[in-house]
């Protein structure tokens, strides 16, 4: 906790004076983020660095596993975030990203000490579709093979759970609004988006920066 609270003071006196402008406009005016991003609750997943991105660009949902309740499901978090994302602030983009070394994903093939954590238990009913996936498609799969598959396949459960969102579904009817599907591997830094043409996930490389050069944004050029 200290070396939380030295970051913090540090913030304060050294990082906020250098970008108090930056910070000042932000408050100034409406959040307008450029993605929803639905991602695993994971300490080591860092969505503002994996896409090197400022504050107020991502618009951020996290949760274990990085779930997306079907619509009526349960009233909770993820539905009601969802819901302003789309009808208040109008993102346009929404990315549900996995990631290597998932627990919850480990939990959920495996369900070894599963029954001592009953709210992770419930909580993952919501990817039993991945579950039965794995076993009726991959059988044979074991290990680190396994379990990026299984994190591969849920982001894919989790898109279609997201389509049942009659706020999403209305605006992917229309075009207003389109889903990615990544999957972020922690060791490597490598991340893959789904390609609906393959049907497989293709590594991001240097074809993306190349078609979407990133602007000059205020806080990075006055850190």
């Amino acid at each position: 906790m200290e070396r939380i609270l030295a970051g913090a003071a540090k913030f304060l006196h050294d990082e906020y004076p250098k970008n108090k402008d930056f910070f000042e406009k932000m408050a100034s005016k409406k959040q307008k983020p450029r993605a929803l991003f639905i991602t695993c609750s994971d300490s080591r997943v860092n969505p503002n660095l994996i896409t090197q991105t400022e504050p107020g660009d991502l618009f951020l949902l996290r949760n274990a596993g990085n779930i997306v309740p079907p619509y009526g499901s349960v009233i909770g978090g993820e539905a009601a975030t969802i819901e302003y994302a789309v009808e208040v602030l109008e993102i346009p983009n929404i990315i549900i990203c996995g990631h290597s070394q998932c627990g919850a994903m480990s939990a959920l093939i495996s369900r070894q000490g599963i029954d001592a954590l009953p709210s992770v238990k419930a909580w993952c009913e919501h990817a039993e579709a991945t579950r039965r996936i794995m076993q009726q498609k991959y059988p044979g799969l074991t290990g680190d093979e396994l379990a990026l598959v299984a994190a591969e396949q849920n982001v894919l459960v989790q898109l279609n759970n997201l389509s049942t969102h009659p706020c999403i579904a209305a605006r992917l009817s229309t075009g207003k609004i389109r889903t990615y599907g990544w999957y972020f591997d922690i060791g490597t830094g490598s991340i893959s988006q789904y390609d609906p043409v393959t049907t497989d996930f293709e590594k991001l490389g240097d074809e993306a920066l190349s078609a979407n050069p990133l602007p000059l944004l205020s806080m990075r050029g006055t850190a």
